[in-house]
């Protein structure tokens, strides 16, 4: 097993936004208010940013390689956006892993494209659909149907529109922690409140409810045995156990 589970989370990209909307003199809050009264003229009702405007400030992984896993969030609190997209796709170059997201494929993994355009970052083995590699014809990480890239939301609705559901639902649905303490469309105010080591860790447990629904869905599909998935959830246990953090002990004792 080699996977790489992982999440974003965003915020309005204000330099953009100022620029676009011709904004200068406004404070970053009151810009972000205008790029949601924008959007929301457009849509009608959502305030919902377009991916190209949606800013990276935080990217948690599971990495499962070997015997380990390690659970984190890329850089560091004050890392900027184009540091954290690149030690993202460094990860993939080096490990060439299963990438397994929810709703990856309709959100973070666009954001991540639009904002790697802006900062110039190379990915070659990402974006690789079998000019270097043969085997990425048949298995890449940009076809949705290939599985390189398992986006849990997308396989599990049976890549239906109407049948996609939250990440919350499903983890509680599992008995899973599901959402702690926070919710994505809190991470911006969180933000001005400077509060971006108790966003990197909300975007971890979001990774670890993601991971664990992978697990149920590789025993559904016979990856795992019953014994081998039992193996793997307490491998998750002893690992978040040993880190001795806080959101890590919150999730053990919610997860029961």
């Amino acid at each position: 097993m080699n996977t790489l589970t992982f999440d974003i989370e965003t915020i309005p990209d204000i330099e953009t936004g100022r620029r676009l909307y011709e904004l200068d003199g406004l404070s970053d809050a009151d810009v972000a208010k205008v790029m949601y009264a924008k959007r929301r003229e457009e849509t009608g009702e959502s305030e919902f940013l377009r991916h190209p405007l949606q800013r990276i400030v935080a990217i948690s992984a599971a990495l499962r390689r070997g015997e380990t896993l390690t659970i984190w969030s890329l850089g560091e609190p004050d890392s900027d956006e184009a540091e954290l997209i690149r030690r993202f796709y460094d990860g993939i170059e080096k490990y060439t892993p299963t990438l397994v997201s929810w709703n990856g494929g309709g959100f973070d993994l666009p954001v991540l494209h639009y904002r790697a355009l802006k900062h110039g970052i190379s990915a070659p083995r990402y974006w690789d659909t079998g000019e270097n590699d043969r085997d990425f014809k048949w298995n890449n990480y940009l076809s949705r149907f290939h599985a390189r890239h398992t986006d849990l939301m997308d396989v599990l609705s049976g890549y239906q529109p109407r049948a996609t559901a939250p990440l919350d639902l499903i983890a509680q649905l599992l008995g899973l922690p599901g959402k702690l303490g926070m919710s994505g469309a809190q991470v911006w105010d969180q933000y001005l409140a400077g509060r971006i080591d108790d966003i990197r860790r909300y975007c971890e447990t979001d990774v670890i409810n993601t991971y664990l629904i992978y697990l149920r869905f590789e025993l559904m599909r016979g990856n795992l045995d019953a014994a081998m998935h039992e193996r793997e959830t307490k491998l998750l246990r002893d690992t978040l156990k040993a880190a001795k953090q806080p959101h890590f002990d919150a999730f053990l004792k919610a997860w029961g």
